[in-house]
């Protein structure tokens, strides 16, 4: 079944490492900062960061325990701007960050140790559990694929497996396991695909996610003018927002969790594709990266 990812085929099926309790000190190398030489470093700081990352967190409360954890617990509902804010910087350290990347992942850790409660299925969850905190990390690998596919260029099969390998070292920096990460690009789809249909399911806050006729505030601090015309444009904007994060779901997800996507939607995807594939790299730096990453490429070309 088609998932989405790059074209690529294996000889055999390798089955995914099972999650395993246990001190989470076990099976970890040393985390290693991000350097200009590496693909997240273009991709994670570039302005269309903020087309594709609402797909990942799609990914992520579709399973029970992330999306019961997010639903009891989580700001979203209550401070969508601050909650959106906060979750980027954190994104931007991962990354740019250097040595301050691995704090945050502790940081991270400590925020969610008292997160805990019943899933959809009745299950208790703790949000530090190896099975569902991997995954929030395993979801960024297969957007980052669909996101180059559309908004970037597609990887070949070397890039493919070079943005694994940094997807890795990206999970030892948020404290996950060796043990609890796909060690192949192989391994990770197999992965995949048995956690989408064995545990995926359409959550409270997916639905919410993907309703373009939700509630959201104008932005914190918006000027006067914007918060006048905010009932005009916030249709216009979460129509276009729920558009292209149905469009980055893997198709295997989209269809496990009902979303509708027809032929036409995909035309004009990739319609959409073209024109910021065009646009985004003739912009200046100063409006193409986000603040970290505008810091960051000065600092290295230092």
């Amino acid at each position: 079944m088609d998932t989405g990812r790059a074209a690529h085929s294996a000889d055999r099926a390798i089955p995914a490492p099972a999650p395993a309790p246990g001190d989470d000190r076990a099976s970890r190398t040393d985390p290693v900062p991000f350097t200009p030489d590496t693909l997240l470093w273009d991709m994670v700081g570039d302005v269309r960061v903020l087309l594709y990352l609402p797909a990942a967190l799609v990914l992520q409360v579709a399973h029970p325990a992330v999306g019961a954890g997010v639903d009891e617990h989580s700001v979203f509902r209550t401070d969508p701007w601050g909650r959106a804010r906060r979750s980027l910087d954190s994104l931007q350290l991962w990354v740019y960050g250097g040595d301050r990347a691995v704090e945050e992942g502790r940081r991270l850790r400590r925020l969610h140790r008292d997160i805990k409660g019943t899933d959809t299925r009745g299950r208790a969850y703790h949000a530090l559990n190896p099975a569902p905190y991997a995954w929030v990390h395993a979801t960024g690998f297969p957007v980052f694929l669909r996101a180059a596919e559309y908004l970037f260029r597609p990887f070949d099969e070397a890039g493919e497996r070079k943005l694994h390998a940094e997807a890795r070292r990206l999970g030892r920096i948020l404290g996950i396991r060796e043990r609890d990460m796909p060690g192949s690009v192989e391994e990770f789809w197999t992965y995949f695909d048995r956690v989408v249909h064995d545990e995926l399911e359409r959550t409270v806050v997916v639905d919410e996610l993907l309703d373009p006729r939700r509630f959201v505030p104008p932005p914190d601090g918006a000027a006067a003018a914007l918060r006048l015309l905010w009932p005009v444009l916030r249709p216009a904007l979460l129509r276009l927002q729920v558009f292209v994060t149905k469009g980055l779901l893997p198709p295997v997800a989209r269809e496990r969790l009902d979303v509708l996507w027809t032929p036409r939607d995909e035309r004009r995807l990739r319609l959409l594709g073209r024109v910021v594939r065009t646009v985004v790299p003739r912009l200046p730096e100063r409006l193409r990266y986000l603040p970290a990453a505008r810091a960051a490429r000065r600092s290295a070309r230092a």
